[in-house]
């Protein structure tokens, strides 16, 4: 398989029909921080989670008949915000892994937007590693994407006025956050944060950087963005199916205190009955 750069620009023509795949809907927990890790950060917060919403994909251009039939196609592969935030405040970079045929096939993102741009012919999996701030996650998440270049239908004709896109949502779930991860989140769209214990009081938020004097790090003015799959009621189902899973965890933990209570009292009454 060979695919290589092109400096080519896709069809700046009609955008208002996409060529979409079904898109697929996950919940990624991630693992609790080393032992050796809870020493170097802040305390820790028992019980308590924070998530952050993500979408990772790609869009396809198909550049016409003229094309080379080895640069047939124009694509992009990202990650970006569910609701196109910026994921800089948690991700610090991010490493793409394409097919052995291209040149340099590791590419290394180190800021947001998290995405990349080539040209080729060929479908093959991508490998996607996120790599996230100390204060977030020692670990590394791994995600991979199937590289789509060509409509679900294949035998009808091809279009370039409809781009393929092709999405998968993730909610990554990092349990037992720092307090200072927490302070330094707080009021950030990218991030669900959590209820906090009663009592609980966060230490003052950290400033944040003039927005003038910093690179804007969301997709919501990405050229793309027009295209990009609205994942805002998967977010909310997502933040339904986890909450009711507390609310069915407390249930069988009540279950549970009540059959103990009623077979202390049967005891009991055994006991007085002899």
């Amino acid at each position: 398989m060979t695919n290589s750069s092109s400096t080519k620009k896709e069809d700046g023509s009609d955008q208002s029909e996409i060529s979409g795949f079904a898109p697929k809907i996950h919940r990624t927990k991630m693992g609790e921080p080393e032992v050796s890790e809870k020493k170097i950060l802040n305390k820790k917060l028992k019980d308590v989670e924070i998530s952050v919403p993500i979408v990772y994909g790609n869009i396809a251009f198909w550049l016409g008949k003229k094309a080379n039939e080895y640069q047939s196609h124009k694509w992009t592969v990202y990650v970006r915000g569910a609701t196109n935030e910026d994921l800089g405040v948690v991700i610090k970079r991010v490493v793409f892994q394409l097919h052995s045929s291209f040149n340099n096939p590791t590419r290394v993102v180190e800021s947001p937007p998290f995405e990349l741009s080539e040209s080729g012919w060929g479908e093959f999996e991508i490998a996607i590693t996120l790599f996230f701030h100390n204060d977030v996650c020692d670990k590394p998440l791994n995600l991979f994407h199937h590289l789509k270049l060509y409509p679900e239908d294949e035998s009808g004709p091809m279009s370039m006025k409809k781009p393929v896109v092709v999405e998968s949502y993730d909610e990554i779930v990092f349990p037992e956050p720092s307090e200072g991860f927490l302070a330094r989140m707080q009021n950030h769209p990218a991030v669900n944060l959590p209820r906090l214990p009663a009592g609980f009081i966060l230490p003052p938020p950290v400033p944040v950087e003039d927005a003038t004097k910093k690179k804007r790090g969301d997709t919501k003015d990405n050229p793309l963005s027009q295209w990009f799959m609205n994942f805002s009621e998967a977010d909310e189902l997502l933040q339904l199916a986890a909450a009711r899973q507390q609310v069915q965890a407390h249930i069988a933990k009540l279950k549970r205190q009540i059959s103990l209570i009623d077979g202390q009292q049967q005891q009991l009454k055994s006991t007085s009955d002899q």
